[in-house]
């Protein structure tokens, strides 16, 4: 496929609800389980599982977009930089973070706040401040 200069309101909209619902399902689980009353081997499962999930999550919300142009994205160190910074190194650098010569990454100034060096283990909270970031820059750039 060529890449990418727009995306459609509707493509937006179909990656937005189901990005929305597996965070919900997340959710769901969590409060199912109950910090009181769950026995500590499950809750403990649920935190390791956290970063796998979630890390998982963030190439799903790339996917939707992974054709976008870097003459839309730029090569500040936006959300949606930050996001192809994260995948690339969580399928190509054993989940390390490494930088992109292209993209000038300030982790400062990241939604995620990494460093390159960091290993990437993305929380609920990480990737919905994420996700939600990214979105709302590829609806800003791309429509």
């Amino acid at each position: 496929m060529l890449g990418r200069k727009t995306y459609t309101k509707d493509e937006l909209d179909h990656a937005r609800t189901a990005v929305a619902e597996q965070l919900a399902a997340y959710q769901n689980l969590r409060q199912a389980l109950g910090h009181d009353t769950a026995e500590e081997t499950a809750w403990a499962a649920l935190e390791a599982f956290e970063a796998r999930l979630f890390n998982n999550l963030i190439l799903v919300v790339d996917r939707y977009f992974v054709h976008r142009l870097r003459v839309v994205t730029g090569k500040d160190g936006n959300p949606l930089n930050e996001v192809e910074m994260i995948c690339d190194s969580l399928m190509n650098n054993d989940g390390i973070l490494r930088g992109i010569n292209v993209i000038k990454y300030v982790p400062e100034q990241s939604v995620v706040k990494l460093k390159i060096g960091d290993p990437i283990r993305l929380t609920a909270d990480d990737f919905e401040r994420l996700a939600s970031a990214f979105f709302t820059e590829i609806e800003r750039r791309f429509r």
